[in-house]
């Protein structure tokens, strides 16, 4: 897999920090977003370990830190329940616009019940996935019960959870109160896997049930015998990414029935090029072969694969290095290691001493070629020749027709 940082601004301005975890071959198959639990962030082990392994059956997972954790801007005592839920709908926002839309929505802890509301209200998602997740959001009272009544008294306190120190303030209270009486899965109509350790010391394992039993069909519910609440033991995580993964192919259609990346039918003699998202990242296939297009990201692409000039040059240089190491074979030269390295670049016309046009600007191939090996001047000349007699090398500069012609796909 391959994991880049990703930054994106809230609702109410905040720059909040993530990390996307891709499929390090071929695209997304399926885009998944992933709440972490109760002042954890993004990095916790258990996100992290799950992303990966998800990852590596070419499901993408975008993990980020809440509004005041982490690398993620704003202040942690102002934030609450419902900033959470709204974190996740801008975050879902963001991957529809620059990757894909998320499909499937995974939440571990508190993350799980924000990760209910927040799938009840995005049309996007197809599935739901908890981890450790109580039934209402107020459960996380317990973790500062013996400072409610300096939190009722002075507006806030601080509170130790987990050894860190955070600032909770008493319209936190009000908002886990608030949602208390809210029934998570009432409205969710989709469908449900629910993980929980039946010796879970932070959260009991009688939660689940309770959110289960509210739960429509199809709900599914695995139970993690001897797992600690935040999935600490790696056999754990790794148990539940390749179980969720299995569950999800059921319901998401990117099971055995279909390659990962719905790969279309290509004749002998074509190239064929798909979409893989809606803004540059594009699968290119051949018979036997399939590769990835995109853009930079300071060009608004994702940077999963060369440019289209970067395969423009990875062509002529690839003919170039198979013309010359046919032509050292026959006529037995000494050459061994041979590297071709090209460059793009865009000219004034009126710089070009040995250009036919006079105007604009020119395209312009620069090609070095470097190999190892003992030849005398005449040999070297001719063999930089022979690169010009690339197959590649004379269609670039040759004249060339380019007809199109178009229609709806069938």
């Amino acid at each position: 897999m391959s994991r880049r940082k990703v930054e994106f601004t809230n609702r109410d301005g905040h720059t909040l920090v993530g990390s996307l975890e891709q499929p390090e071959s071929g695209p997304i198959r399926v885009m998944a977003l992933f709440a972490h639990c109760f002042t954890c962030g993004k990095d916790v082990i258990a996100a992290t370990r799950i992303a990966s392994a998800l990852a590596e059956q070419g499901i993408a997972v975008f993990r980020f830190d809440f509004t005041g954790l982490g690398g993620s801007d704003g202040d942690f005592g102002n934030t609450n329940f419902s900033s959470n839920v709204e974190d996740l709908l801008d975050a879902a926002e963001f991957l529809t616009e620059h990757y894909q839309a998320p499909r499937l929505l995974i939440g571990h802890s508190l993350g799980g019940a924000a990760a209910l509301v927040a799938a009840s209200r995005l049309e996007s998602v197809e599935a739901v996935v908890t981890i450790a997740a109580p039934s209402t959001p107020s459960h996380v009272q317990h973790l500062f019960a013996d400072q409610h009544c300096d939190i009722n008294r002075d507006g806030q306190a601080e509170v130790d959870i987990g050894g860190r120190h955070f600032n909770i303030r008493a319209q936190l209270l009000d908002d886990l109160e608030d949602w208390s009486s809210r029934n998570l899965v009432a409205t969710l109509r989709k469908p449900l896997l629910i993980f929980h350790s039946p010796v879970d010391a932070v959260v009991p394992v009688s939660e689940a049930a309770e959110l289960y039993q509210a739960a429509m069909h199809p709900k599914s519910f695995v139970s993690l015998d001897n797992a600690d609440h935040l999935l600490s033991k790696r056999a754990d995580s790794d148990y539940v990414a390749a179980t969720l993964a299995a569950w999800a192919s059921r319901y998401l259609e990117f099971g055995d029935e279909a390659t990962p990346t719905d790969r279309p039918r290509v004749a002998e003699d074509e190239v064929i090029v798909t979409e893989q998202d809606a803004r540059f990242l594009r699968g290119l296939y051949t018979t036997r072969h399939e590769v990835l297009a995109d853009e930079p990201e300071s060009k608004g692409g994702t940077d999963q694969g060369p440019t289209p000039y970067d395969l423009l040059l990875m062509s002529l240089g690839a003919c170039t290095s198979m013309t010359l190491r046919m032509y050292a074979n026959h006529k037995s030269l000494a050459v061994s290691d041979i590297r071709v390295r090209l460059r793009h670049s865009r000219i004034h016309a009126e710089d070009c001493q040995d250009c036919e046009s006079k105007n604009g600007q020119i395209e312009q191939l620069e090609r070095h070629i470097s190999y190892q090996g003992n030849l005398t001047e005449a040999e070297q000349q001719r063999f930089l020749e022979i690169a010009d007699r690339c197959p590649v090398h004379k269609t670039l500069t040759r004249e060339i027709r380019i007809r199109t012609e178009g229609g709806q796909l069938d």
